[in-house]
């Protein structure tokens, strides 16, 4: 996973995968999980650089070239 739209669209796929049942719900709650902690520490990076007036762009937060 390379930047946040291959991470939804990651999300995405797990929630089809677990509404079919092809993933057990206590996989897809830790993938979910750490998801969060994931976009949790982009907010973190994202107010600090707010605070700290940088004005730098996240890799992460990149859309991914469309092919």
């Amino acid at each position: 996973m390379q930047n946040i739209t291959e991470l939804r669209t990651s999300l995405s796929d797990n929630y089809t995968k677990m509404k079919a049942g092809k993933m057990g719900l206590n996989v897809g709650k830790e993938l979910a999980n750490t998801a969060g902690k994931i976009i949790n520490s982009l907010k973190v990076e994202l107010e600090y650089n707010s605070m700290m007036d940088i004005k730098e762009e996240i890799d992460f937060l990149k859309k991914s070239p469309k092919v």
